[in-house]
């Protein structure tokens, strides 16, 4: 059964505040405003109406909507749930759709068929008040002429109060957006799932639309957990703080593709545009610059000139990239490989492929920082892969940024560091994680006010990063202001309990408070939630050494020195123990082996206040002076 194609003359159908539009298949109020829905939505609402007032099994449903197709009645019921919540339907509510147990679904709001032709309101104008008037009751047109001019004059008068109601609406519409977000594109079926191609859309849109001038994009760390098939769209735009959102679906074949877009107004869910593309599988990133224009020109926005080798023409680059950013983005040690193994897969297929080699960067910088690799394996391939990014293009930000990431950790080149990713933040300055790095730098060199502002700034352009937000609370730590980065680290914890790294330096906030037992606790969840990193271990046992504890602080430090035996071990996290411990020489011992180690954690050895007990000894203040601290 083809949907929408039984009654040829029927296109328009009514039912309580809504118009449903077969031909072009859209559903609107009654104030005009079209409603969001997927395809498979609008076909199921299409069938439901069009049967309306009986009892339509599953199966049924499942032939007529998906007809060479075998899908899961999940799909389904994910299409009634987006229904209702279009319909506005609360729980036990029966107002439009009806389910019936055992059986499947019946609409049961009353239906009123239009022909394509009939008018839905009629307008008057002067001379079809003209017309009506002569042919009412058999009155003929000699009708008392001051009875048809006052019908005239009522006529001019409604038309007037309407012309002020659609500019006042369209005033209202013009209103700026300057906040996106791009959800992850979803796949029609659960079925044709392609988490890479379905990320990478998104992630690609983004790059693209951040070169729009005057416009903050959420980037893909944000809007990554978005992904399910029945994702509330608005919802998804209001927890992002932002005023718009894009989103769409995604299908590929062997040869073919076909993407659904659609822009959202996030305050009313008004739909500002839609589209649907065919294309050949490979022509995915035509698709891609079509709708980063038409997104461009439904916001009145300009795209600058923006720099070609981030990309790649050759779609098995595109693909394996999009599975390492998939794998990589989970930051966690097995992913992360996995994840490196597909940029290497990417850079094979295209070897100027700058983003491949950004993403090579980035996996080594993580592998290092979060879960304990060591930093002359990780650091010098993630070197040789910046500096390869670079070489391909040095105005791209992401190069820049990568440059300087590792000239602060792995290099410890202060000035290069900071240069560096000054100028990614002058490449991109709407984007909040690179301008969050550029503070990093400021903050790990003492540049506390100037830090603060940067990460403020960040913040007002992605309130919502997790990051950036416990980023904000360690500069805090590391300036001084405790107090203050308590609360923000608390808020970040709040925002996503998850997230090992807001629990990590709320850890070091409460060791600096005095609140040991918080201090402990939150080292805990930190580990539990970063399994393969040693520092939260660390910042345990420094917590309770400081609580007199001193008998469970070296179980720790026991610990830490078999493992390291076998496996590497931070030796700045070892000398952290010791100083805890009041075995100073011990403690200066482990930071010179971390200075030949090339261990990250010396990259903050100036501001971190686990250290404050050393700072008069002679052999810390030749370092400080080695590291060109002071």
């Amino acid at each position: 059964m083809k949907i929408g194609m039984e009654e040829p003359q029927t296109h328009i159908y009514e039912f309580g505040e809504f118009r449903l539009d077969a031909a072009k298949r859209s559903l609107s109020n009654l104030k005009g405003e079209i409603a969001p829905l997927m395809p498979k939505a609008f076909e199921t609402l299409l069938y439901l109406v069009q049967n309306s007032g009986k009892i339509i099994g599953k199966d049924e449903m499942l032939s007529a909507i998906w007809p060479d197709t075998i899908v899961e009645e999940n799909n389904l019921t994910q299409n009634v749930s987006a229904l209702r919540r279009v319909f506005g339907e609360k729980p036990g509510e029966h107002r439009y759709i009806v389910t019936i147990p055992g059986n499947g679904y019946k609409f049961v709001a009353e239906v009123q068929q239009r022909r394509e032709r009939e008018p839905i309101e009629n307008v008057a104008t002067g001379e079809s008040i003209q017309g009506d008037v002569s042919d009412t009751n058999g009155v003929s047109a000699t009708r008392p002429r001051k009875l048809r001019f006052a019908m005239l004059a009522l006529g001019i008068i409604a038309l007037g109060f309407a012309g002020l109601y659609l500019w006042r609406d369209t005033t209202q519409d013009e209103t700026p957006i300057r906040t996106i977000a791009v959800l992850p594109f979803k796949p029609l079926t659960i079925e044709t799932r392609n988490e890479p191609m379905e990320l990478g859309m998104a992630d690609s849109l983004i790059s693209k639309l951040s070169s729009g001038e005057d416009l903050i994009v959420r980037p893909l760390s944000s809007v990554r957990r978005f992904t399910l098939l029945d994702e509330d769209t608005l919802a998804a735009g209001r927890s992002l703080a932002v005023e718009a959102v894009l989103d769409g679906t995604i299908q590929m074949s062997v040869d073919q593709i076909r993407v659904s877009a659609r822009l959202l107004r996030v305050s009313d869910g008004k739909q500002i545009w839609a589209e649907q593309f065919d294309e050949k599988r490979t022509d995915i990133f035509r698709v891609q610059d079509s709708i980063t224009g038409k997104v461009a020109s439904a916001l009145n926005i300009k795209i600058r000139g923006g720099n070609t080798a981030l990309a790649t023409s050759s779609f098995e680059a595109y693909e394996s990239y999009m599975f390492g950013r998939l794998h990589a983005g989970r930051l966690v040690m097995p992913e992360v490989k996995k994840g490196l193994l597909h940029y290497e897969k990417a850079i094979e297929a295209d070897p100027n492929y700058a983003a491949a080699y950004v993403g090579i960067a980035d996996a080594q910088r993580s592998l290092a920082l979060s879960n304990d690799v060591d930093p002359q394996i990780a650091f010098s391939q993630a070197k040789s892969a910046a500096s390869r990014a670079m070489a391909l293009n040095p105005d791209l930000a992401e190069s820049q940024m990568a440059v300087g990431l590792v000239a602060l950790f792995y290099e410890w080149d202060w000035n290069r560091a900071e240069m560096h990713l000054g100028r990614a933040v002058e490449l991109n300055p709407n984007n909040a994680e690179i301008r969050a790095y550029y503070a990093h730098v400021l903050s790990n060199t003492g540049q506390h006010e100037k830090a603060l502002a940067e990460a403020k700034r960040a913040t007002e352009l992605n309130p919502v990063s997790l990051l950036i937000r416990t980023f904000e609370g360690q500069f805090l730590v590391y300036a001084g202001q405790n107090d203050s980065a308590i609360a923000s680290l608390r808020a970040a914890v709040d925002l996503d309990p998850n997230f090992w790294l807001s629990h990590h330096v709320l850890s070091a906030a409460y060791i600096n408070n005095g609140s040991y037992a918080e201090a402990v606790r939150e080292s805990d969840e930190a580990k539990r939630l970063a399994p393969f990193q040693t520092h939260s271990l660390a910042y345990r046992g420094f917590a309770l050494a400081k609580d007199g504890k001193t008998a469970e602080a070296r179980q720790i430090l026991d610990q830490l020195l078999a493992a390291s035996r076998d496996r590497y071990v931070p030796p700045c996290h070892i000398a952290m123990l010791y100083t805890a411990l009041g075995e100073n020489e011990k403690a200066l011992d482990q930071l010179e082996k971390a200075y030949l180690e090339k261990d990250v954690r010396i990259a903050f050895l100036k501001v971190e206040p686990r250290w404050n007990s050393l700072r008069t000894e002679p052999r810390f203040i030749d370092l400080m002076k080695r590291l060109n601290f002071e």
